[in-house]
């Protein structure tokens, strides 16, 4: 990089700047498609390097060449490990150090990306089971989108729940986009179909089902709304993806269901992702 100031942000969205200098250890990639669903959340896909790869489920860290030292967050994958693009669900934060400027690009700009991927949200991570729950929140649908999109999750499980809980009805749009589509896609609507079901939840406005994801699981909800027994470490497993709040909540429903965590070093019942933007 340059010793000059940061660059405008009219920079930003022309791709990369010049003169620039791809940070090492970085790829610079080039913006595909941008889809805006509300004011707070978008979706945002990039070319995808031959020579990357990661575990459905891993984030990685993204950044802006729009400052002399770029500022990176950590962003689950959202698309699986087959995709030939990578895509990404995030918030909009109006003064958020890489949001601010990030929900701004537009097809044909540059966004950088660290080359290693990690996370413990993979299959990996989890002992063999019957039952996958994936309990999330807001953008923490996206290493899930990853998954369900990935043939290994349904050869691992037989069933696989995703739930999802926003304070919008408009807020559950990307996952219910996601699923309606995987479930018409002619290569992998049978691989889906009877093994997938999507479980939805609103906490702010009325909706068909209404409250936070661990007050549905400790009242019991969640499990007489699907016809399924009560959380066990003999068949469930579960992965958990959201607020600080929400994992340290629903973490501890899954301890007192008698599921024990995992990592990738040490695969048990249930893994938490602890990765966050902005």
């Amino acid at each position: 990089m340059t010793d000059a100031a940061p660059l405008a942000e009219s920079a930003i969205l022309q791709g990369v700047p010049a003169p620039f200098a791809v940070p090492a250890g970085c790829f610079a990639l080039t913006v595909t498609e941008v889809e805006h669903y509300t004011d707070s959340l978008f979706r945002f896909r990039l070319a995808r390097p031959a020579t990357f790869r990661f575990r459905s489920g891993e984030f990685v860290m993204i950044g802006l060449p729009n400052a002399e030292k770029p500022v990176f967050r950590a962003y689950s994958v959202a698309s699986p490990s087959w995709d030939e693009e990578l895509e990404f669900f995030s918030i909009k934060v109006a003064d958020g150090p890489l949001t601010e400027h990030l929900q701004k690009i537009r097809p044909g700009d540059t966004v950088l990306m660290r080359r290693k991927a990690t996370g413990t949200l993979v299959n990996d991570a989890l002992l063999p089971g019957k039952r996958l729950w994936m309990f999330s929140t807001g953008t923490g649908i996206a290493p899930f989108a990853s998954l369900i999109r990935d043939p290994e999750t349904y050869e691992k499980f037989d069933e696989v729940i995703l739930t999802h809980s926003c304070r919008t009805v408009a807020e559950l749009r990307y996952g219910e986009e996601l699923v309606q589509g995987l479930m018409e896609d002619p290569l992998v609507g049978e691989l889906v179909s009877g093994h997938l079901r999507h479980y939805t939840s609103v906490t702010r406005e009325p909706f068909a089902r209404q409250g936070r994801i661990t007050d549905l699981i400790t009242s019991g909800k969640l499990f007489d709304d699907l016809g399924l027994p009560r959380m066990g470490p003999e068949e469930d497993r579960a992965m958990i993806c959201g607020s600080m709040a929400m994992l340290r909540d629903t973490k501890a429903l899954c301890l007192s269901h008698g599921l024990e965590e995992g990592a990738n070093n040490k695969p048990a019942q249930f893994v938490v992702e602890r990765a966050f933007v902005d």
